[in-house]
């Protein structure tokens, strides 16, 4: 009777945990529309949401073609970023790794970046987004290939860490070599965008971004039970019926697509998807992923829209790197979280 309490209690404070979470990102997703160099009061924010028109012409045009489509996408890359890394460190049984330590946003960067000097070298002012996705995800997909390759071959979690950090390092040597051949705007425009940031999102890419981020956090979703099977080792997760080369070949495409789609339009962003699930497993004290996966949708969500509006606000009306904002807020909570844990507080 009592651990069917200690239970009941459990799904309680989990489902308190994932409503506040839902009410920080909605909150912090319409002050991202609301707060900037232009204020635009909250109550025109969520008319203009609610799809009732406002008064000032100027403040709806800011709101529809800059603000609403610029915070759709730090939503959806925050939780595409965080499902990835959870992936990730379920797939290597690795807690510490993620995307960017792996490589794959350096694999991706480099084919993106190769799209983009031919694309200028060639006269093309604009390239298409889908064009700028299908060159992300070739990249991200050879490196995880690559990864996963050398994690058949490799013992040590440090060694297969090191191949990923080499891979990265190999990634921005070609970039490096290749922007030789550009001229001096495109090199500015490469430098400003492997920065990262979220400015200057179209309508276009936020709707690839969603679309995509959407279907494969679904198909995420699906996957709980296979994951949580994993858990326990491959020999338990293939008693329990889990085919583990569609496993493996389901976990590299979703993580590589996710991290793909949003390096493409908003360049490489670091620590979300290794900070957020590690919060996540903290916060909700579970390594269910039944629970883990939504927990790090919001959680991507959320922490994704307070670093944007960090960058946008700071020094206004300059913009600061989103990378460095993740990385200064990201890494002393995690430490923090660390420290907590081991001291038992």
């Amino acid at each position: 009777m009592q651990q069917v309490s200690i239970g009941a209690e459990k799904v309680a404070r989990s489902r308190l945990l994932l409503i506040c979470l839902l009410g920080g990102t909605i909150l912090v997703f319409c002050l991202n529309i609301a707060l900037g160099s232009v204020h635009v009061p909250l109550s025109d924010v969520i008319r203009v949401l609610l799809g009732q028109g406002i008064e000032n012409a100027t403040h709806e045009s800011i709101i529809m073609r800059i603000r609403l489509p610029r915070a759709l996408a730090t939503v959806a890359g925050g939780a595409g970023l965080a499902i990835s890394g959870l992936l990730l460190q379920i797939f290597f049984g690795n807690p510490i790794v993620e995307p960017y330590v792996l490589g794959i946003s350096s694999g991706s960067i480099m084919f993106v970046s190769i799209v983009l000097l031919g694309g200028y070298t060639f006269g093309l002012s604009v390239l298409s987004p889908l064009f700028m996705f299908f060159g992300s995800l070739i990249g991200a997909l050879i490196v995880m290939v690559a990864v996963v390759f050398a994690a058949g071959k490799v013992k040590s979690v440090i060694t297969l860490l090191v191949i990923g950090i080499m891979i990265g390092f190999l990634a921005s040597s070609v970039r490096s070599i290749l922007t030789v051949f550009a001229d001096i705007e495109t090199v500015g425009r490469l430098t400003l965008w492997t920065m990262g940031s979220f400015s200057g999102f179209t309508w276009q890419q936020v709707r690839i971004l969603l679309i995509v981020t959407a279907i494969f956090a679904l198909f995420a979703v699906l996957m709980s039970k296979p994951l949580n099977a994993m858990l326990l080792g491959e020999k338990y997760a293939m008693s329990m019926g889990v085919g583990i080369r569609a496993f493996r070949i389901g976990t590299i495409v979703i993580a590589s697509v996710l991290t793909a789609v949003l390096t493409a339009f908003a360049g490489p962003i670091t620590f979300v998807g290794l900070a957020v699930p590690h919060m996540a497993r903290m916060g909700f004290k579970t390594s269910d992923n039944r629970v883990l996966l939504p927990a790090s949708i919001l959680g991507g969500a959320l922490m994704m829209g307070i670093c944007d509006l960090i960058a946008r606000t700071a020094l206004s009306p300059r913009e600061l790197a989103i990378g460095a904002i993740t990385s200064l807020i990201g890494a002393p909570l995690l430490i923090f979280m660390l420290l907590r844990k081991d001291n038992g507080l």
